[in-house]
């Protein structure tokens, strides 16, 4: 009898409890047990997290580039299968395979219906909660999650996955840049971002792409997604090779999806005057001189993506197999083995991590 019990207790406990990736200090990553997620708003959802993975921007706090404060659950992209509804919410149903952005929106402020979801007055940066789980709660789940009609294969559930962060971002940043036919446009940076940056822009109808790498792997899959050229320099010597390549001019539209002094100097260089960059990389300690910017005459426009904005269009094109944004995914492990997913991408050993759960 004592035995019974006790096996009824640990089920009881394992129902209430879920693994989660959780950043103790720069370089150590643990999954741990934690308390299940659940309703807390009347507008949440609690979803299944059937896959996760690591994105580069988690990688700041991984390498002591940004503060830990104290234990931190993991991540921000996310798919699955609805679990749990507030009473609130009406536009998914338990049992629906939804994904969801980065961040958490009502969809309906001025600030959403502008596009910058991303920007919704009542924003939730899914990052505070952690997606690196078996279960997450997703606020304002009416307007955050869409719905996936049918059954993903595998190759879609990876692409789907992308879409909830680093494709949306990808495409923000060539939509803000402004490209489109037969236009030339520069892409500073080569991971996951950039390299779907290049897949968006092809998308878009541009003439010419050049992806600026150094990384042979890399520039496979951005020759793949729709690259022209291949650029290997940086800095100065970068932006006279692009304006070697365009007659002198420089591209119409660069993306910049790094985040550093020299990319955002270098993206705002390699644009002609008149050309636009959308910059989309997480911002570490980038100054702008007012002077060079004004002399530049180049439209800036980038930030958080509003992911939320593409995502419908996204999935038609990911569900119809007419773009594989999921070939980004280069390692797949699973939840359990999310430091080696750290550990990877920090030593560049992949370009982005998938986690199973």
């Amino acid at each position: 009898m004592v035995r019974l019990l006790k096996h009824v207790l640990i089920d009881d406990l394992k129902e209430k409890s879920m693994r989660q990736v959780v950043l103790h200090a720069p370089g150590d990553i643990r999954v741990e047990d934690v308390a299940k997620s659940s309703i807390v708003e009347p507008t949440d959802a609690v979803i299944r997290v059937t896959a996760a993975c690591v994105c580069g921007s988690d990688l700041w706090p991984y390498r002591d580039l940004e503060d830990v404060q104290g234990p931190s659950h993991m991540g921000h992209e996310y798919i699955g299968v609805v679990e749990e509804i507030g009473e609130d919410v009406s536009t998914v149903e338990v049992g629906d395979f939804v994904v969801g952005s980065f961040v958490a929106s009502d969809n309906t402020c001025e600030i959403c219906e502008a596009g910058f979801q991303s920007r919704c007055i009542h924003q939730v940066m899914m990052g505070s909660i952690g997606t690196q789980a078996d279960y997450a709660r997703i606020p304002l789940a009416d307007g955050t999650l869409v719905k996936v009609h049918g059954t993903p294969n595998e190759e879609q559930t990876k692409s789907l996955l992308a879409a909830s962060d680093v494709l949306g971002t990808g495409w923000f940043a060539a939509d803000a840049a402004q490209v489109g036919p037969g236009k030339t446009v520069a892409v500073v940076g080569d991971g996951a971002v950039g390299l779907l940056g290049i897949l968006a822009a092809k998308q878009m109808g541009a003439e010419r792409i050049i992806a600026m790498s150094r990384h042979a792997d890399r520039q496979a899959l951005a020759r793949q997604f729709g690259a022209t050229d291949i650029v290997e320099e940086r800095g100065d010597v970068g932006v006279a090779k692009i304006k070697e390549l365009t007659g002198g001019y420089g591209a119409h539209s660069t993306i910049e999806a790094v985040g550093t002094q020299e990319s955002m100097t270098q993206a705002i260089g390699a644009t002609r005057p008149g050309g636009h960059v959308g910059f989309v990389g997480v911002s570490h300690g980038v100054e702008l001189d007012g002077t060079d910017l004004f002399v530049s005459t180049v439209g800036l426009l980038g930030g958080p993506a509003p992911v939320r904005r593409f995502l419908p269009e996204l999935i038609d094109l990911i569900m119809t197999d007419q773009i594989n944004p999921g070939a980004v995914f280069d390692l797949v492990l699973p939840i359990e083995e999310a430091a080696e997913a750290y550990k990877a991408m920090d030593e560049r050993r992949a370009t982005k991590v998938m986690l199973t759960l």
